[in-house]
């Protein structure tokens, strides 16, 4: 079965930590490297990377931290994918693409609408989606207020 990598699992996670335990105060990363049980410098990196591409915003002073550059609802799983994806390089190269005529001609076509496919399908949900999905399984919030965007 295909699985994410740990550090797109760790985007994605971490996003919707800030969505959905975010209030009126920015999320900090100690708060999200406890609840994720991750080391803070392993999160920083990725975080450092949501908010070079606008999907976070980064809160600078003793209070500081992190919160969503949007509204929730506006920022979908495909966008947090293609983020990560360019932070790891995982543009096809010539090493991963078909070498034989069966290769080129089926194998990858069929592997590019897959993927074409499934960007689009994540494309479609959205991090209040997955929001909604957390408060239905009853996981329990650290938000201060409910509100899903701050300026």
């Amino acid at each position: 079965m295909m699985r994410p990598s740990k550090k797109l699992a760790l985007a994605l996670e971490a996003v919707c930590d800030i969505a959905y335990h975010g209030g009126a105060e920015p999320v900090q990363s100690q708060d999200i490297a406890r609840r994720l049980e991750l080391p803070r410098r392993y999160l920083e990196q990725v975080m450092q990377q949501m908010v070079r591409s606008g999907i976070l915003r980064g809160v600078r002073g003793p209070r500081g931290g992190y919160r969503l550059a949007r509204e929730r609802r506006r920022i979908t799983v495909g966008e947090i994918v293609r983020v990560v994806r360019g932070l790891d390089g995982q543009i096809a190269d010539e090493d991963e693409r078909a070498s034989s005529d069966l290769g080129e001609a089926v194998v990858q076509p069929f592997w590019d609408e897959i993927e074409a496919n499934l960007m689009q399908q994540l494309d479609g949900v959205s991090i209040e989606d997955l929001c909604r999905r957390a408060e239905e399984s009853s996981v329990p919030s650290e938000a201060r207020r409910s509100i899903d965007f701050a300026i």
